[in-house]
């Protein structure tokens, strides 16, 4: 897929939407997994369909001796509600490019990514606190130098509480089995963050996040960190737009990564 043809998907994307919001109802607002790493506990409504997307994703690590830049064109989460407290999510990036230099040469690889299936159910919807659980899987359909041609999956409880003050608290424990570096096994990932999200004006909130993964693959346990910050705006009940930018907080972590983003509910 070449650059022209992404900005007309891209076009269409929000030509579309926007003819959609002129039909928002007085559903209550849409709730979503985006823009943080963060996942809501909250699920899509029964019978509801709901998209969550990136609409530029661009990602840079510099490390020793070169770099890697990840650009993602299109991320989109496709979800439906299954029941009141379950939907089922479906996430595959068409089109993604990464350029990586190491010793002074360039390398471009194009392709699309590995397909993620989620489900997840409410455990608790409350005025006050509210949780859930995400069971979730990832085949192997990335094209070839951008996945790892492995199955993979995991699962992850996040919470919420409001404390006051307008604010709310998220935490996100999440277990992941992840394929070992020399393709011969898998290990155990654990990840966590604390997100901490407050309304600016009756549409547009902001979000603070620390994330945190443990990778403790035999070759070498890796630690990275992230300082997250995050803008939604709400345009109607069904339609939100987001930007938002993650800052590495340690040498193992990608320098910084900025998007751009919509979620739209029918």
């Amino acid at each position: 897929m070449n650059l022209r043809s992404i900005a007309v998907l891209h076009l269409a994307l929000l030509a579309a939407v926007s003819t959609f919001a002129a039909r928002a109802d007085d559903a209550p607002p849409i709730c979503t997994d985006r823009p943080t790493k963060a996942n809501a506990p909250c699920t899509v409504p029964e019978g509801m369909w709901q998209l969550e997307t990136d609409i530029g994703n661009a990602t840079h690590d510099a490390h020793d001796g070169g770099s890697t830049d990840t650009l993602y064109f299109l991320n989109p989460y496709l979800k439906y509600g299954i029941t009141s407290r379950t939907d089922i999510e479906v996430n595959w990036a068409p089109a993604i490019r990464l350029r990586t230099k190491a010793d002074g040469q360039r390398t471009t690889t194009n392709g699309a990514g590995d397909l993620y299936v989620r489900v997840k159910t409410s455990l608790y919807s409350g005025d006050v606190f509210s949780a859930s659980i995400i069971p979730f899987v990832k085949a192997p359909t990335a094209s070839h130098g951008i996945g790892n041609d492995r199955w993979e999956g995991g699962i992850a409880l996040p919470m919420s509480a409001v404390v006051g003050g307008g604010f709310t608290l998220t935490v996100g424990p999440e277990l992941d089995a992840l394929a070992d570096a020399d393709g011969r096994g898998r290990h155990l990932s654990v990840t966590n963050l604390i997100n901490i999200a407050h309304p600016l004006t009756s549409k547009l909130s902001m979000a603070l996040e620390y994330w945190r993964q443990d990778n403790r693959d035999p070759s070498g346990h890796v630690k990275q960190e992230s300082g997250d910050i995050a803008f939604i705006y709400v345009v109607n009940p069904n339609l939100q737009l987001d930007l938002g930018a993650n800052m590495g907080l340690n040498n193992v972590t990608p320098d910084r990564q900025m998007y751009l983003g919509l979620s739209y509910r029918w």
